[in-house]
């Protein structure tokens, strides 16, 4: 039943996908992603496993990454950076917070409270080479953040005794209160007699008898950093000696252009005064300045980050300026308002001559790389890393980056944790392959969540694409002018019912109908009392004709429904084609339909669709576009990600080969052909097979593309990708 078919090289996919002429500066690119479930036994697979905190020793080949969770740390051999390899994994006997390596030994602070208010944890040294914990050291509460001076000779360790969330709404303060401790280490050992314990208590404005440490960084100079995250503070110590040598709030700022409402739109008109930055993660950029990742974790969210002088002024704010540039590339999670894109992470290093810093948002799956100049840093890329990067890492002598991603989502039969590695050199940024205009001023075309997709008539290059439930409470419809890599999305039309923003929408598929304007497939859910509905509306976007699911369909009907739409034909012998999901009560195991509606009579038919098998989870269609020679492109996929993804392909059928049957009795099936394997396309990135493959089309030129929907960033690394995969050859 399956034929193959010509089909364009990968070679020429990645090229025009990552084409960016005039390109020649260094640019970080993907090289790997190593999922964190390859350093576990086959036994171990099933349990939840995250990289948090991660490290490298002193040549870059090593990593060590923190895995909470599993009270282990994992290591990955990146001898070869694209290609990493398990490299063993370490019980700890506790919760690991943070890792840092010195010679072949690992520092790791190890939790192992009883309770909120007997919290305890001590400092594990673990010998790399033989895999086992050699000593600990008690370090009398629970440890955070762990730093280490340059020279390995001290060990800086922030003891937070964090707070209960469930105790008071989460106020302060809670007791015993956190401090700071130094290590010294000798011969390459920690020296537990030396340890100093630092007070705390009373240095801060807010509740200052529970400072609350969060996260360490030591300099060049032994001076060490350390944020008071809820006391919205920061202190500066000398390692040596233990002494307080700054101490200062980390103030408030203002913003404007920001969203502030979970209400499924984005809408950057709002805005806060006064909100505390209350800083979490915290690296030195030299001597004298260092950078704040202020996550607002209590009652801040500023989602920004601060270059400060070690004085405590101010010498760079962000404000919401990285904010709206993630908004431009689809990576804004509409859920987490109040702290926006919750900026997490901050590392920086010299590369070259130049000192770049990195910067993680957390909520938006994303690092931002910004090259410093004295005054404001630029921003040169921002890349995109698996679901809640944690830790970030810069490895200046091998040009790399690394992030560990803390999101397991393997309760929701979601993608594992990964560790992603980004290497430097000359070339052209192969992400993003889609975005928004962001001038700076005016605020980027808010987008996320694209479904269905389809070509402008006219002009080659011009695509349009729908915004699927995700933004159910602003269904649009948007222009991309394909013409540039990448991709930009130059426009937007809010989709109207009498007047008002059209609601029960789940927009999947779009189509242009030969009258102007769109044919769109809302996909339905009688759970939420959303029909499935075949709707066309005006060029301004206002519904004039709603066609309701036919009545001989209305009883078989399931949740998976409309997926695509696309029109053969001209006027009286118009027909609308719908692509459905999956099977529905009706249809024979294996089997979907393509439904075929007739505008000029109002009448119903339909074909069926013969789906592969699924290895797990389900097959189903995301995608009907038509083609030249009365064919039809489908897009079927499984709906797995990452290593269990198996299938994401496109077919061809040959509609003027089938004469569409009435509901309701025994349907033709209709022949396909795979045209081409997507897989491949979806794995030239360098990360984890994403699942959503939903939006493709052919332009006026022939050339053909393909989008995912990156599930508006909600347990979603956020994402797209898009494609342009030029002409195909189509065969039967």
């Amino acid at each position: 039943m399956t034929k193959p078919a010509i089909t364009v090289s990968l070679a020429t996919v990645l090229l025009a996908a990552t084409t960016l002429a005039g390109h020649a500066e260094p640019v970080f690119n993907r090289v790997a992603t190593f999922p964190v479930t390859a350093n576990l036994g086959a036994d171990d697979q099933g349990r939840e496993a995250v990289a948090e905190i991660i490290t490298a020793n002193e040549d870059g080949t090593l990593l060590a990454y923190t895995d909470s969770p599993g009270e282990g740390l994992g290591l990955i051999d990146i001898t070869d950076a694209a290609a990493p390899k398990p490299a063993g994994y370490i019980g700890l006997g506790g919760e690991p917070t943070s890792v840092k390596i010195i010679g072949g030994n690992a520092f790791v602070g190890v939790v192992t409270s009883k309770s909120y208010t007997e919290p305890s944890g001590h400092l594990a040294t673990v010998d790399l080479a033989g895999k086992t914990v050699t000593a600990t050291c008690d370090l009398g509460g629970q440890p955070d953040s762990v730093a280490a001076t340059k020279d390995g000779g001290f060990i800086a360790i922030a003891i937070e005794n964090e707070r209960d969330e469930d105790i008071n709404d989460a106020a302060l303060p809670q007791l015993p209160a956190g401090f700071l401790v130094v290590v010294p280490v000798k011969d390459g050992a920690a020296d537990c007699a030396g340890l100093k314990k630092i007070d705390l208590a009373g240095v801060t404005e807010v509740v200052p008898e529970d400072p609350e440490p969060e996260f360490v960084s030591i300099n060049a100079d032994g001076k060490i950093a350390l944020t008071l995250q809820e006391n919205n503070h920061i202190v500066v110590v000398d390692a040596a000696t233990g002494t307080v040598e700054a101490s200062f709030s980390a103030g408030t700022v203002d913003l404007d252009g920001i969203d502030t409402k979970k209400d499924g739109v984005i809408d950057l008109t709002g805005s806060m005064t006064g909100v505390a930055r209350e800083p979490d993660g915290l690296a030195w950029i030299d001597t004298n300045r260092f950078v704040t990742a202020n996550e607002g974790d209590w009652k801040g969210g500023s989602r920004g980050f601060t270059i400060w002088n070690k004085d405590g002024t101010v010498s760079y704010e962000s404000g919401a300026s990285l904010e709206r540039e993630i908004v431009s590339l689809g990576h804004y999670p509409d859920k987490r308002n109040k702290k926006g894109v919750e900026i997490e992470g901050v590392e920086a290093g010299a590369f070259g001559d130049e000192t770049l810093i990195f910067v993680a948002s957390e909520r938006s799956s994303v690092v931002a790389v910004y090259k410093e100049t004295g005054a404001a840093p630029e921003l040169l890329q921002i890349l995109p890393s698996g679901i809640g990067p944690e830790g970030v890492l810069a490895i200046p002598a091998r040009n790399l980056l690394v992030t560990a991603n803390e999101s397991d989502l393997i309760e929701d039969g979601g993608v594992r944790a990964h560790v992603m590695i980004f290497e430097r050199a000359e070339g052209t940024p192969v992400y993003p392959t889609i975005r928004s205009l962001n001038d700076g001023t005016s605020a980027p075309i808010a987008w996320g969540a694209l479904s269905g997709l389809a070509a402008d008539p006219a002009d080659a290059g011009k695509l349009y694409a729908v915004t699927d439930s995700f933004y159910s409470a602003a269904p649009r419809v948007l222009t991309i002018d394909a013409t540039r890599t990448p991709a930009i999305i130059t426009g937007e039309m809010t989709v109207t019912r009498d007047g008002k923003t059209a609601e029960k929408l789940d927009l999947e598929g779009i189509a242009p109908a030969a009258e102007g304007g769109f044919w769109l497939a809302s996909e339905g859910d009688a759970k939420k009392e959303v029909p499935h509905a075949l709707l066309r509306v005006d060029a301004s976007g206002a519904i004039v004709e709603e066609v309701a699911l036919p009545a001989e369909l209305e009883a078989h009907q399931e949740r998976f429904g409309y997926e695509g739409v696309t029109v053969t034909g001209s006027g009286d012998d118009t027909t609308v084609w719908l692509a459905v999901q999956r099977e529905w009560k009706d249809d024979p195991k294996g089997m979907v339909k393509l439904l075929a509606y007739k505008p000029a009579t109002k009448t119903w038919g339909a074909v069926h669709y013969p789906l592969e098998k699924a290895e797990a989870g389900w097959v189903g269609l995301s995608e009907i576009t038509a083609v030249e020679g009365g064919k039809a492109i489908i897009i079927e996929r499984d709906n797995q990600i990452g290593e269990a993804a198996k299938l994401k392909a496109v077919y061809s059928v040959d509609l003027s080969t089938v004469t569409p049957a009435p509901l309701g009795g025994e349907l033709p099936v209709v022949e396909k052909t795979l045209v081409r394997d997507l897989m491949p396309d979806l794995a030239s990135g360098n990360g984890f097979i994403v699942d959503k493959v939903e939006g493709f089309t052919v332009d006026k030129a022939g050339d053909a593309y393909f989008v995912t929907d990156n599930d508006g960033v909600d347990d979603s690394s956020g994402e797209t990708i898009f494609v342009k995969l030029g002409p195909l050859a189509v065969s039967n």
